[in-house]
This record gives C-alpha cells, structure tokens and sequence, in this order.
C-alpha cells in the first residue's frame, strides 16, 4: 500500500483536527448538529485513512477486518438502538475507549516500549482506561436498571478511594523501575485491578439524579484515555482530539453541575442521596394516601383549547412512551387554534446530556420554540398550561422549599407558577433521584395519569375533533 511522507501525513492529520474542532462547535447548537456530524465523519475518514497510509503499518489485514466488523457492529447498533437506551449506549461506547487503551497499553509494553518515559506513558493510558472501563460498564447496568440508582455508600469510602490511589502512584512507581522484567507485568496487572475497582466504586458511590452527570463525565475520562494513548503511541491526532474529547467533556460537567448547583467535586466522589430524607419524604406510606386532584382527558382538552400560552415540559417518560411525535402533532394542533407553545428543557432531563433536544429535533419540533430553562422560567405565571410529560425531579419545588431535601438548591423549572399543571405520569412513584414530589399535591396540579404516548395520542384525537368541528 502507497504510503504518505511525513510531511503529507501531518498535514492530513492537521485538516482531521480541525475538522473535529468544527465538529464540536457544529454539535453545540441543534441547528448546526447535522453539520457537525458531517464533518466528524469526514475527519475521522481522514485520520483513519492517514493512518493506514502510514509506513509503520504492516498488519493491514488485521486492522482493515477490524475495521470493517468494528463499523458493522456500529451500524447494527446505531440502527436498532431506541432512544431510551441512548444513555447506556453512550455508556456501553465509553467502555470500549477505555478497553482498548488498556489492551494496547499492555501491547505496548510487551512490545519493548522502553525507557522511563515510555513507560510512565504506557502505566497512565492503562490507569486511565481501566478505570474508565469499568465506570462505563457500572453507568450502563445503572442507566438499564440492572442496578440500583442508589449512591452505594461504603463506610469510609473516601479513604477506600485514596487508598487506591496512593496504591497506583506506588504501583507506577515500582513499573518504572522494573523495566521489562516479568515483574513489572505483576505490577501492571495490580495495578489494573486496582484502577479496575476503583472506577467501579466511583460510579457506583453516585446516586441517579447525576447520571446524566456521569454520562458527560465518562466522556471527558474517554478522551483523556485516547490523548493519554497518543502520548504513549506518538500520534498527534490522537493527543489532539483525545484532548478535544476531554476538555468538551470536562466543561459540559461543569456546567450541568453549575445548572444543579452542586459541585462537580460532589458528584464524581458520588454521596447523592444520603442526607437524611426529610419528614416529607420519610412518611412514604403517608405520602401515598394524600390526595391529588385528576383530570380526565375531555378536562385536559378542554384546558388546551382556551389556552393561550402552553410550556410543555418533557421528561424521561416522554421518551420511554416514544410520544416526541404525538406531541409534535399537538403542538401543531393548538398552534392552528392561534394558541403560542414552547417547551422548557431542564440541562439534565432525561439520562444523557441534552436527551430531550435530540428526542424533539428527531420529532421535527421548531428550535425556535425550544428553550432551555434560564430562557423561560420567568413566563411560567403568564402561562395558561403547563403540561409535564414524564418529568419530576426537574419540577421538583422541594428543591427550593426542603433544606433538608437531597436536591435542596438545585434549579428547577418553576411550573406551579403557572396557571394550571397538568403532570403526565404513570403513576405518584418518585424520580430518579428517589425524592417525592410536592408538585403532585400542589393547588395548581391536576394529574392524568397513564401512558405517555396514549395520553397525548388521545389528546391530539380530542383536538383534531375540535378542529373539524370549528371548521
């Protein structure tokens, strides 16, 4: 196969770079997300195509089959995956990143990387990829449901996670010194296991109402994985675009973390959840006996028509009922009848970054009418409806009125300030993050209980008939 010329080769990887860059800056808006994806495709073919160009490659073989059964497996994914299960997918994907940095971190020792730097290069890109790998693989049985979204809270947890660590700096140290010797493999495998728990405990000592947190922040630990893999590899793209990765990711979990109001410090060394509940939240069997005031579909129709200004608030629920394009249809309905509608997204809605934009940009909903929640809290009491489909811990008012609440302080969309609520549920169970919701007894609430999509279908059905009846 022609091979590139050094010159030619950093060229190439130069223009990937910057496509990438444009990548990211594509994917910061909906608007631009589809150019963003085009010119990631097109960096990554680049890179791809530099690589397998360059003249320390021989194995073509093995790595053009990888190639195309990686991609297949890609494609299979992609195509059948439902966007519920886009968290743990991305989780599933992160997992992968670190995986192979620590296969190749061990082929690269193995192979007589030698020297001091070499070698601190090749037990960091491990570090990193083992604990990334087994994090991701915690974040996907939590974000499936296999486990508990419960922070699990070891006694003296921090000092177990210290520990780990001043035994991976020991570990790394010993390495270095011992060279290519067989027991520099021992301490490599140590410190693997080691790495391997530790990141296991990270994810697990974090409750569910940050996992859209984590989800971000597997991403940042991915791409300081693959830079770290570029340092060892001596692939620039690679440092470059693993620094993209992990910088992008770093700086989206701070902001979601700013948008919760906790520290990110919080988050990453987990504890969600174990303040003690409060007396609202403790006396769960009370909670369930008070009384909350329902509304029938006819109620909710009827609501809708004499609306003039309508939020709709969509939540994980939306997307587990698929109902992003019944309410794409209801939007269009009481738009028709000359009434306004927006939706308020929360930054952690659902249980990836940004899930509810990617769900009503794929249903086709204006940007223009999607707003995040800084942009519309202050209209909720000019609001006539708000409709909450399958959202609570964003709605949550104990963030705001229960010191003692484990989301005390944390921004929520202020929709009890509005005119009516109507909250689409399929039943009174708690959020993610396990706290009961006061918004479900509140004055302005009614609740409609059921599915998602046959609530919202039987609402566009009550409103099409409306509309035929204008006419």
């Amino acid at each position: 196969m022609h091979t590139l010329e050094p010159s030619l080769l950093t060229i190439a990887y130069l223009v990937a770079a910057v496509l990438f860059i444009l990548s990211l800056r594509g994917l910061s808006s909906q608007e631009t997300a589809s150019f963003g994806n085009v010119m990631g495709m097109c960096g990554m073919a680049i890179a791809v195509g530099a690589t397998l160009s360059n003249s320390h490659l021989s194995a073509y073989g093995i790595t053009i089959g990888a190639i195309v059964i990686g991609g297949a497996i890609g494609i299979f994914l992609a195509a059948r995956v439902a966007m519920t299960a886009m968290p743990e997918l991305v989780a599933l994907l992160h997992s992968f990143v670190g995986l192979a940095a620590v296969l190749v971190g061990v082929a690269a020792h193995l192979s007589g990387h030698g020297g001091t730097v070499a070698s601190i290069e090749i037990f960091v890109d491990i570090a990193i990829g083992a604990i990334t790998l087994t994090g991701s693989i915690i974040a996907f049985f939590k974000l499936k449901g296999s486990l508990s979204g419960n922070p699990l809270l070891l006694p003296g947890r921090h000092a177990l996670n210290l520990a780990a660590v001043v035994a991976t700096v020991v570990l790394g140290v010993l390495f270095v010194k011992a060279g290519q010797s067989d027991t520099a493999l021992v301490y490599l495998g140590l410190m693997i296991a080691i790495t391997g728990v530790l990141g296991m405990h990270l994810v697990l000592a974090i409750g569910g109402a940050d996992m859209p947190v984590v989800v971000s922040m597997l991403n940042s630990y991915s791409g300081w994985t693959a830079s770290a893999a570029g340092f060892m590899l001596g692939n620039d793209l690679l440092i470059i675009t693993g620094a993209l990765v992990g910088s992008s990711g770093a700086i989206l979990s701070y902001i979601m973390c700013r948008a919760m109001n906790r520290s990110i410090i919080n988050v990453i060394f987990g504890g969600f959840g174990a303040k003690p509940a409060s007396k609202t939240q403790a006396a769960s069997g009370d909670e369930e006996q008070r009384p909350v005031d329902e509304i029938d579909i006819e109620g909710t129709v009827d609501a809708l028509l004499h609306a003039k200004n309508v939020i709709v608030v969509p939540g994980y629920g939306m997307a587990v009922g698929r109902a992003q394009h019944a309410v794409r249809e209801m939007t269009e309905l009481i738009e028709g009848r000359g009434g306004r509608v927006r939706f308020a997204i929360h930054p952690v809605a659902g249980r990836l970054p940004g899930h509810m934009n990617v769900l009503l940009a794929e249903a086709k909903v204006p940007y223009p009418i999607v707003l995040e929640m800084d942009e519309i809290n202050e209209d909720f009491p000019e609001t006539d409806v708000v409709l909450v489909i399958g959202a609570n811990d964003i709605v949550n008012p104990g963030a705001q009125t229960d010191e003692s609440s484990p989301i005390w302080g944390m921004p929520v969309l202020e929709v009890w300030n509005s005119k009516l609520v109507v909250v689409m549920k399929r039943g009174r169970a708690t959020g993610y993050a396990g706290v009961d919701n006061p918004l479900f007894y509140h004055d302005a609430t009614k609740m409609l209980f059921g599915d998602a999509l046959a609530s919202v279908t039987e609402i566009v059905t009550g409103l099409r008939a409306e509309a035929k009846a204008a006419a």
